[in-house]
């Protein structure tokens, strides 16, 4: 685990590609490694939590197959987070794409299910940008965008570079005051 947290701090930035054809850009690749590192301090608990249930089984003198029914459920839901720590971020992230346009916002996610989010630029109420400390270590931020409605009013998108998050605010809050489009 330690190799693979060290790998976690020294993974190179993969550049934004934009999809053939689509004009859809991919988010920074860091936003990879910071859900790796999400889902594997959720393992690293996963499994303490299983310890110590077993233990206190144990000392409370619970009958040995109890306990063997509560460390086989843990191992493998401990296992099974760990491979979706190791696996998921980068299918997610290789589904994880945005664009800015005439329409406005646009972003697809989803790996079993597919999400088209459109934002129009005239629904935009004001956007801000967030960092979180694990962010501001990579050098990434989250937009997030206010829209006029009640549902899905504030709509966070992690995953850029707060440069890039900077941009796209001051982009999105002066085509509004504007009316014009990109």
């Amino acid at each position: 685990m330690e190799a693979n947290i060290h790998e976690m701090h020294t993974v190179e930035r993969e550049e934004p590609v934009a999809s053939e054809g689509t004009g859809f850009q991919s988010f920074d690749s860091r936003t990879m490694i910071l859900h790796r590192f999400y889902l594997l301090i959720l393992t690293v608990v996963n499994a303490v939590g299983f310890i110590a249930a077993s233990l206190i089984q144990w000392v409370s003198g619970v009958p040995f197959w109890i306990i063997g029914i509560v460390i086989s459920v843990g191992i493998v839901i401990t296992l099974s987070l760990l491979w979706t720590a190791l696996r998921w971020p980068r299918l997610a992230y290789d589904r994880y794409r945005w664009k800015l346009d005439a329409v406005g916002l646009q972003v697809q996610r989803g790996v079993i299910w597919h999400h088209q989010l459109s934002i129009p630029i005239a629904r935009v109420q004001h956007a801000d940008v967030s960092q979180g400390p694990l962010q501001r270590r990579y050098e990434l931020g989250t937009l997030t965008i206010h829209t006029a409605g009640t549902e899905n009013a504030s709509i966070p998108l992690p995953g850029f570079t707060h440069e890039k998050a900077v941009e796209l605010r001051d982009k999105l809050v002066a085509q509004k005051k504007s009316g014009h489009v990109v």
